[in-house]
């Protein structure tokens, strides 16, 4: 059940994708003052080595995020070169030694100067022991205080003690949920469907960002036409994006696509994606297979 550790898969094509797209959703949400309540149902460690072990063995990484930057042009979309900053804001010393995890870019954007009066808060949660441990000495390194949480449990159950979040100072409610499981286990595929009708059902206007890979398995190919389904049920505004990067002869091995489904997206995702997707693709993209989509309806 525990076999999966993302510090093999840190900063590969699918994490451009997905923390691209989570970056872009934030940023938007943010230019209004209340408060935000993040929650990351699969947090994680939080942060990871790219001159670690654990990155080197698999190689990802330089397939990935390691290969987009090193093709980096000034001219590049803002959502795209603000993804860049980001992470690179991790690595002070300059070179890319540090890449963050969704809990740690979310708390870097939330910790800003010129958030700290909305308050936001930044729920975590995270099942695997190892991950879990290194999560909460990961987050000692922040100065977040009371604004952080993270806790050892099921985040799929966790979130609906979680919606409708609490009302702001200001009197409005604000959430933002990621959504990201491993997908080791089969019944992930049913337990997201299950979590996002739910959450929507509590609370109809947060904004939902599912991750998913796209592999040759039916649940995978099918969950994001029922999430359509279930959004298009609920009358809400819906994105997906998906990035397929290729293989190259005799590349039998490893994730070659993904996609991020976003219930009640900005209304700017969709242009934003569609212009940093192409040149993501341009970048990483490595053989047979490639291509890249951005749809929006609701």
């Amino acid at each position: 059940m525990f076999s999966y550790r993302h510090a093999f898969h840190a900063g590969n094509h699918a994490d451009v994708l997905k923390h691209l797209t989570l970056i872009a959703t934030v940023r938007h949400l943010m230019k209004k003052a209340p408060a935000i309540h993040f929650t990351d149902t699969h947090a994680g460690a939080g942060v990871y080595r790219l001159d670690g072990e654990q990155a080197g063995t698999s190689g990802e990484a330089s397939e990935g995020f390691l290969k987009l930057v090193g093709q980096r042009q000034a001219d590049w979309p803002e959502p795209l070169r603000d993804y860049l900053d980001v992470v690179a804001s991790f690595n002070p010393t300059g070179g890319w030694h540090t890449y963050p995890g969704s809990p740690f870019i979310l708390a870097r954007l939330m910790l800003a100067t010129d958030r700290h009066a909305s308050r936001d808060r930044l729920k975590l949660f995270e099942m695997h022991p190892t991950d879990q441990k290194l999560l909460r000495q990961n987050l000692g390194q922040l100065d977040g205080g009371r604004s952080l949480q993270m806790q050892m449990g099921d985040g799929f159950e966790a979130l609906k003690a979680l919606l409708p979040p609490p009302v702001s100072a200001g009197g409005s409610r604000r959430a933002c949920v990621l959504i990201d499981p491993s997908y080791e286990l089969k019944h992930d595929y049913a337990r997201v469907l299950t979590c996002v009708q739910d959450a929507v059902k509590r609370f109809p206007t947060g904004t939902y960002l599912v991750w998913y890979p796209i592999i040759g398995r039916p649940e995978a190919h099918d969950l994001p036409r029922r999430l359509k389904n279930l959004t298009q049920t609920a009358g809400k505004t819906w994105l997906h994006a998906t990035l397929a990067v290729g293989r190259g002869a005799g590349d039998g091995s490893g994730l070659s696509a993904s996609g991020m489904f976003v219930i009640n997206p900005p209304f700017t995702l969709k242009a934003q994606l569609a212009q940093c997707l192409p040149l993501v693709q341009q970048a990483l993209g490595r053989g047979v297979g490639q291509g890249h989509s951005v749809e929006a309806g609701g």
